[in-house]
């Protein structure tokens, strides 16, 4: 399995999830921590993708934990890691092609997860890590978007640390 990092563009949100969208592939939309003698925060992150139909979430993940493989039908994902670090793994196992990305306190940004790509996260390094994530569609518990598979199901992808 050939795996690569997701493109990154430094574009509007919104332009990077058409992209995104119509060439069913993962994006990464940098950004930067805004510092001052106060703190630091990331502002306007997901601005002009927010719909009336999505839903934000925040979810934590206890180190040497895997959350893989899941994929929608409808839905597309976009990922903040706040807290420590995630190795995001995602797979379009229609044309066999593997991207994968850290994401978190190091590289701020926002990484765009289109239909149908599975995709799954493990925590990097020894602390949890905190994904803040907004869904395009709200989760309807009578009706999931979300089809799951376990974390060794597509043979290759490195879930655990490489050692370059």
């Amino acid at each position: 399995m050939k795996i690569s990092q997701p493109e990154t563009l430094a574009v509007p949100l919104p332009q990077a999830f058409e992209t995104a969208r119509a060439q069913n592939r993962p994006i990464f939309v940098p950004t930067s921590h805004f510092t001052d003698d106060r703190g630091w925060s990331l502002m306007n992150q997901l601005q002009g993708v927010m719909g009336t139909q999505g839903q934000v979430n925040f979810s934590v993940q206890y180190p040497g934990v895997v959350k893989a493989w899941h994929r929608h039908t409808l839905q597309t994902d976009f990922w903040i890691g706040l807290i420590g670090h995630l190795k995001v793994g995602m797979y379009d196992q229609d044309n066999d092609q593997a991207w994968s990305m850290v994401i978190g306190e190091k590289r701020p940004g926002t990484l765009i997860i289109p239909p149908p790509l599975w995709h799954g996260a493990a925590t990097v390094g020894p602390t949890q890590a905190g994904l803040l994530y907004y869904v395009t569609h709200s989760y309807d518990p009578q009706k999931p978007d979300e089809e799951r598979t376990s974390p060794d199901a597509f043979p290759g992808f490195p879930w655990e640390v490489e050692h370059k």
